[in-house]
């Protein structure tokens, strides 16, 4: 299966909650993330995430997939078209 270039979008509700876990997902699934921006959003107590990854189909969505599990966090990816 060919990997694509895609992005990861994630926003944690309660960060003392689920920062941790999100964190241990992210360092498990490190092989496919190329870069990772981060942003405490104090104002609105809540912590956005972007990652750019480069995945196959089935690497985003066991990535995506445990993510969206967890209690408090949101999920949106995309991929490109075409390898």
């Amino acid at each position: 299966m060919d990997k694509r270039v895609g992005f990861v979008g994630i926003i944690i509700e309660d960060r003392k909650k689920a920062a941790h876990e999100v964190n241990d997902l992210l360092s498990e699934h490190g092989d496919i993330i190329v870069a990772r921006v981060g942003l405490p959003y104090r104002e609105r107590h809540c912590s956005v995430i972007t990652l750019i990854v480069d995945a196959t189909t089935d690497e985003l969505g066991a990535l995506t997939g445990k993510l969206g599990a967890l209690d408090g966090v949101s999920v949106k990816s995309a991929l490109t078209k075409a390898g």
